[in-house]
């Protein structure tokens, strides 16, 4: 093969959601051949795969060498992908093929489920830039989450996941509710600062969180802010019409809900709580937030590009 054949690499998780994209492997491959690229491999399992080969790359010539990394599987292995890539310094555009439980990363710039579908884009040359949150000492794409109720991915069996997909997500939810305790909360932006006593809460980047797709409805995710949504102590006969709202997208105007932007946020509670990161385990207390504005370039349908990074 000529040594001006550039590569991509495809970092790819076998076990997400259904375990389907493995069998578009030879597909995938396929295609990027007779473009006439090399596809570099590399599996998401035990260990740091992906952040060893990242750091291996010559930091001077990487961007000559390759055209792009593919992130095939959910927000957790598209959340692992993007870690090493900024630990590691590179800024290579990222191609998103979700093949996950929710996806709500690749909700937020359209992405298709057809493999054909997202290597057309994958292939294409237009592109949005998208910020990245960081929470302590790890960047999230799409959600950072704090409370009793928001480790339910954490939770859900993965056979029951991939069977009936994000049902599972509000099934183990709701059989949380009778055991849930308001827990006092001091947020610290910037602006201000808020005492509150909360069920949860979730610190946003895209606009949808396990398979909720009007969470936070008017987040940007190249906007430099971060979209805070704050469930104060409600009653249980109150829960059912603030959750009836979640599903419209209409529950930031409710009295029961805090809802802020901020590009800086300090998160300070008496006990520790659980946290949830893109569906991955969380930090531990207390919790900092800033953004990484415009960070990643994400290959999408159409271009929309803003300032350069």
């Amino acid at each position: 093969m000529s040594k001006n054949v550039k590569k991509v690499i495809l970092f790819y998780n076998p076990s997400s959601g259904s375990g389907m994209f493995k069998n578009n492997l030879d597909n995938i491959i396929g295609r990027y051949q007779n473009e006439g690229y090399q596809v570099v491999p590399i599996r998401a399992a035990h260990g740091h795969a992906i952040f060893d080969y990242l750091a291996d790359l010559d930091k001077e010539t990487y961007r000559e060498e390759y055209r792009q990394i593919i992130a095939a599987g959910g927000d957790g292995t598209i959340n692992i992908c993007v870690n090493a890539m900024i630990r590691n310094e590179i800024y290579l555009p990222l191609a998103i093929m979700p093949a996950g439980t929710a996806n709500d990363f690749a909700f937020y710039f359209n992405i298709p489920n057809e493999i054909d579908r997202m290597l057309d884009i994958a292939l294409g040359n237009n592109y949005t830039y998208a910020d990245v949150g960081k929470v302590n000492d790890r960047f999230f794409i799409n959600v950072a989450a704090i409370g009793q109720v928001v480790d339910v991915s954490q939770k859900t069996d993965p056979t029951l996941k991939n069977t009936i997909g994000v049902l599972a997500y509000y099934l183990k939810g709701l059989s949380e509710v009778p055991n849930l305790k308001p827990i006092k909360v001091t947020l610290t932006t910037p602006e201000r600062v808020y005492k509150e006593k909360m069920y949860f809460m979730v610190v946003m980047n895209g606009k949808s969180a396990g398979g909720f797709k009007k969470i936070s409805p008017d987040s940007e995710i190249n906007d430099g802010l971060l979209d805070v949504m704050l469930f104060r102590n409600m009653t249980l006969l109150e829960m059912p019409g603030v959750f009836m709202k979640i599903l419209q997208g209409n529950h930031p105007s409710s009295k029961k809900v805090l809802h802020f932007q901020t590009d800086k946020l300090k998160i300070e509670a008496d006990s520790d709580l659980p946290t949830d990161i893109d569906g991955e385990h969380g930090e531990k207390f207390p919790l900092e937030f800033h953004v990484l504005h415009n960070r990643l370039k994400i290959c999408t349908l159409e271009d929309n590009m803003g300032e350069e990074i």
